[in-house]
């Protein structure tokens, strides 16, 4: 025992660099970039501003994602290992036995399964791109210093391989809907399942909000999947006949985990095949929103269900493989944990963390599991000139589906739906959870859908479009299949194209403001009917007096939305039927998310007897009132957190924690700040987190923001530079023409070819 303790206040004592780090200037740190030895072929120059955003010059495409691959490795070396470990189900290996049982789950799900078939079908191009772009993160992770993280999690550079990349753009290309699953297979087969899993259906729930049982080891895995996959987002479109400039406008504000660093990296590029400004996930060698010259781009999670449950419990032995992995565990001895697989796939309820009802077999059919090629699509569609193109370059991408949207230079826009999906016709009726034996229930998998086969529209009669993470729509007249279950609320989307159709000339910064929009119509339409309700009720007086006349906007100052969040934390657990009581409080049930909230709150309020009515809204009011009264603003309330995903870390955690600011949206505003029912001070852990505004009518007129900042480095200035802009709602250039980015871009880093 003696020894361990020794040993832990060692390993304490190595981490204080993570813990209190020294502060680094911007020149410092651009100067620490190993760009001696480095394996290119002509010289290449790196811009820096004074963000540390990178725009990367070079004379070949191979030497541009060699450079892309050292700048990503030398700004988010530590992220990028975490998410490798995540990835390949090894994060025992920095958090020990608390992880094991993690790691048995996520190598159940098995990120990197569908690798060596995507590697060997990769066109030459893909190829050797990606080779060069390894070795450009590999120059980074092995000869520049290690992050400051590293001694705290007992980690040591690690080369990586295409197959590590490759598991990381899986799990960013998460299906969101196994959260929404998560969160009801353990009432299958109770009294009244099949409403819960009808009324699911119904309202449409939102996943990643999706509320799963209080464990942290699942917590986890919430995070992981929900904060690391590209889960929400907002984009818009205009068309040029509707803009002042008369360029098309695109705008996209991803929604991911609001923790640092950035789940984003912005970066510029050119080379002769490239020329691109953007965000790119980090370890990964593509733009996922931008543009070039001609198009710019931008795309919503579109929550469509990439996976089927099987219940494989009658198949016969023979159909079951099972594989023993090894996991590492630190500070203690390797584990071993067994993984079946079937022909619908890896067997998911084996994984104890996750929730199921006991004695079920469910295997998880996935299409991340299949040879999909997100790589030479995002790749193609950075160079695409027009939108046909840019639609054609999607034709064999997967996971995760994705809603695009586009805007060219020529003044037109357009929307797809980039997905390969099962060919589904209808909904599973009484429970999410199929018979493998059933042969209609497997045959959508014998056809899969793919970009070409799924609707699309160009210069939509309205001129403009907007997207949200909303129930698929129909597109340039074709109904979609069925392509899901779980989708956000219909109130985003409204609300955008609400303040869309105000603008007959947009311009870029109308964009920008319809970003930061808090305001929620529904919740103000919800609140207005709630105060009828509660015009007999003595105890909602001051309730009612904040609501009334309320249009919804979750204004920072505002007071109102104060008084209707608490009055819904209060109410909506007394609306549940008697053996599901207390689970809503708890944030347990999928009927304390917002979709449940529009669709069913009042028909449920409505359906009780007067009597019972009477006595629950006397009871939630009386609560509400209290908590509204020892509360101030929504702002005061409901806080932005500045803090390091370390600050997830038992004992040491709090020292992640920068601080918080008053921060406004709600669940559904266009500025998303996510949370569930709250009756005190809070913070938003997911919504909002990058900005991007393009005019195609300039090439220059392109405006990013980060919540946080470009550098992963603690104690970088240029580790949460960024969040001041992100508060007051400024942006950061990022111009395409040479001379501009000359201008505007003034450090400069060398990369000459070895000797």
């Amino acid at each position: 025992m003696a020894f361990m303790l020794r040993l832990l206040l060692l390993l304490f004592l190595a981490g204080c660099a993570s813990i209190d780090p020294r502060p680094v200037g911007v020149d410092r740190r651009i100067a620490a970039l190993p760009a001696a030895g480095a394996a290119i072929e002509r010289p290449v120059v790196i811009r820096w501003n004074r963000h540390m955003v990178p725009w990367v010059e070079a004379e070949t495409d191979r030497d541009l994602f060699f450079a892309l691959g050292l700048v990503q490795g030398h700004l988010r070396g530590a992220q990028i290992a975490l998410m490798r470990l995540a990835a390949r189900g090894r994060l025992s290996e920095v958090a020990g036995p608390f992880a094991t049982e993690i790691d048995h789950a996520l190598r159940i799900l098995d990120f990197g399964r569908a690798a060596p078939a995507i590697r060997a079908a990769w066109p030459e191009e893909t190829r050797r791109l990606m080779a060069a772009f390894v070795a450009g993160l590999n120059h980074a992770t092995m000869r520049a210093e290690p992050p400051p993280e590293f001694a705290l999690l007992g980690l040591a550079p690690e080369p990586y391989t295409e197959d590590d990349l490759l598991a990381i753009g899986r799990l960013a290309g998460t299906d969101v809907n196994w959260l929404g699953y998560l969160s009801i297979l353990p009432a299958r087969g109770t009294p009244g399942f099949a409403r819960l899993w009808e009324r699911t259906v119904a309202a449409g729930t939102s996943a990643p909000e999706a509320a799963l049982p209080p464990d942290r080891r699942l917590a986890l895995v919430r995070d992981i999947l929900a904060g690391t996959s590209r889960a929400g987002s907002n984009t818009v479109a205009v068309a040029g006949r509707r803009s002042a400039s008369g360029g098309a406008l695109i705008g996209s504000d991803p929604h991911l985990a609001l923790n640092l660093p950035n789940l984003w990296l912005a970066a510029g590029m050119r080379s002769p095949s490239f020329h691109a400004v953007g965000l790119m996930v980090p370890g990964l060698p593509f733009l996922g929103v931008g543009r070039n010259p001609e198009i710019g781009w931008g795309g919503t999670n579109m929550r469509a269900a990439s996976s089927d449950l099987f219940d494989v419990s009658r198949l016969p032995p023979e159909q079951f493989r099972t594989e023993t992995v090894r996991i590492r565990q630190r500070l203690w001895f390797t584990a071993t944990r067994e993984v079946r697989i079937t022909p619908l796939g890896p067997v998911l309820t084996d994984a104890s963390v996750l929730p199921r009802r006991p004695g079920d077999v469910i295997a998880l059919r996935w299409v991340g599991h299949e040879p999909t090629d997100e790589i030479t699509a995002l790749l193609a569609a950075a160079r695409a000139r027009n939108g046909q193109e840019f639609r054609a370059a999607f034709d064999r991408f997967g996971v995760s589906a994705q809603n695009m949207l586009w805007a060219g230079r020529d003044g037109s826009i357009g929307q797809f739906y980039a997905t390969t999906i099962p060919a589904r016709r209808e909904i599973p009726r009484e429970d999410p959870v199929l018979d493998a034996r059933d042969a209609a229930a497997t045959a959508p998998w014998q056809r899969l859908l793919r970009t070409p086969d799924l609707p699309y529209v160009v210069n939509p009669r309205e001129g403009f479009l907007a997207s949200a993470n909303n129930r698929p729509e129909p597109l340039g007249g074709r109904t979609p299949p069925v392509l899901g279950y779980f989708f956000s609320d219909s109130d985003r989307v409204a609300r955008l194209r609400e303040m869309l159709a105000a603008q007959p000339r947009a311009t870029a910064q109308d964009i920008m403001a319809i970003q930061a929009d808090t305001r929620s119509p529904r919740a103000g339409r919800l609140a207005a009917a709630l105060v009828e309700r509660l015009g007999g009720t003595p105890e909602a007086a001051p309730l009612i007096e904040a609501l009334r006349g309320w249009d919804g906007d979750y204004r920072v100052d505002a007071r109102a939305p104060v008084a209707f969040e608490v009055l819904l934390a209060r109410l909506v657990p007394l609306l549940q039927p008697e053996e599901r009581q207390g689970e809503t409080g708890n944030r347990r049930s999928p009927e304390s998310q917002w979709n449940f909230l529009t669709a069913f709150l009042l028909p449920d309020l409505d359906a009780l007897p007067p009597g019972r009515r009477a006595a629950v809204l006397r009871e939630a009011s009386a609560a509400a009132a209290r908590d509204f009264a020892a509360l101030g603003t929504w702002g005061d309330m409901h806080r932005l957190r500045v803090s390091h995903w370390l600050f997830n870390l038992p004992v040491v955690g709090g020292a992640f924690a920068y601080g918080d600011h008053p921060v406004g949206g709600s669940r559904e505003t266009p500025m998303k700040t996510s949370h569930g029912l709250v009756t005190q001070r809070h913070a938003a852990s997911f919504g909002s987190m990058a900005r991007h505004v393009s005019d195609m009518a300039d090439p220059d007129a392109n405006w990013f923001t980060l919540w946080g900042g470009q550098d992963g480095w603690l104690g970088s200035a240029a580790f949460a530079d960024q969040v001041p802009l992100w508060l007051e709602r400024r942006s950061i250039r990022i111009p395409l023409r040479r001379e501009t980015v000359a201008a505007e871009f003034p450090r400069v880093t060398r990369l000459e070819p070895a000797r």
